[in-house]
């Protein structure tokens, strides 16, 4: 008696079973939210305890669900990027060793499901979702301090090619630039009339670090807000908030010609020996740029979105 189509048409069972469907037959699940215990009541409480379990049941290596380019363990994809935007507003609402933890947290979860199954797609998803939300740009939520403890990661992950190794050890340096709560790298700049200062020479309660463009629409609009919040205005006139804004390229006649754009009572300077542009003392990875210091030159909000950072001014 001949066994084997008996045995294929059990092969194709086993197949079709165990969670293991076609993606195009699969019916979308619901994203897998987790329950907060009892025993927590404050939001604070509640806050730290999403940060760090936002992801348990979505990246648990034993789900069997389909991953491919519209799922992620049987989760649609745009339902998990929203999450995930959902989960980087958490992160903001907690310190940065809680949501270093949770992030060290996603990262070998989402490993660990690779390990088990490397066509999960869980550990791509998130690489992808890392970049895109906390590294691009132009990313409203950008935010390098999260970045740099997924990209010191992936610098060693060992399924990379050692291009792909290099390119994250090189953003993870960049990343590693004047941290939060670090005093930010001091350098000189030249006035319009030659003259020098330095950064660390400003005295002021509050530094803005603007690196800007002449000519650059975004950097004329971080111009305008500042000039026309009443409150920022104040602060600058009171002498509670210095605005170094910063030109790090060579066309300085261009720069010259943009100058009655800028306000007169900020520094207004250009870098005469290209070691921001040449990224020797800090990474800017486009133009405009924020950072906010305080009197000791450490570092509050980095390269920090303009409508946090208004926020954060307006509210000092």
């Amino acid at each position: 008696m001949n066994n084997r189509p008996y045995i294929l048409l059990l092969v194709l069972l086993a197949a079709a079973g165990c969670g293991q469907k076609k993606a195009e037959r699969f019916t979308a699940l619901p994203f897998p939210d987790i329950a907060l215990p009892s025993m927590i009541q404050s939001q604070q409480d509640a806050a730290e305890y999403y940060a760090e379990h936002f992801w348990d049941n979505l990246t648990d290596p034993e789900r069997a669900y389909p991953s491919d380019s519209i799922l992620v363990s049987g989760v649609r994809k745009t339902d998990v990027e929203q999450r995930f935007a959902n989960w980087m507003s958490i992160l903001d609402a907690v310190d940065l060793k809680t949501s270093e933890m949770a992030i060290k947290k996603l990262y070998d979860k989402a490993l660990a499901c690779e390990r088990k199954d490397t066509s999960s797609n869980v550990f791509e998803t998130f690489e992808a979702l890392a970049d895109k939300y906390m590294y691009d740009p132009n990313s409203p939520m950008r935010n390098e301090e999260y970045y740099l403890h997924f990209a010191a990661r992936l610098a060693s992950y060992p399924g990379f090619s050692s291009q792909e190794q290099a390119k994250y050890a090189h953003r993870a340096a960049g990343c590693a630039f004047n941290r939060l709560g670090q005093k930010a790298a001091d350098f000189r700049f030249a006035d319009k009339r030659g003259k020098m200062h330095t950064l660390h020479g400003i005295d002021a309660p509050y530094t803005l670090l603007f690196f800007s463009n002449p000519g650059c629409e975004a950097c004329l609009n971080i111009i305008n807000m500042l000039k026309e919040e009443p409150k920022i205005s104040e602060m600058i006139s009171a002498g509670t908030l210095a605005v170094l804004n910063i030109y790090i390229d060579e066309d300085l006649q261009g720069w010259r010609d943009y100058m009655p754009i800028y306000p007169e009572e900020w520094y207004n300077g250009f870098d005469p020996d290209l070691v921001i542009r040449g990224e020797e003392l800090y990474s800017v990875r486009a133009i405009p740029s924020l950072y906010l210091l305080d009197k000791e030159k450490r570092v509050i909000l980095k390269d920090a979105p303009e409508n946090k950072m208004m926020s954060y001014l307006v509210n000092l």
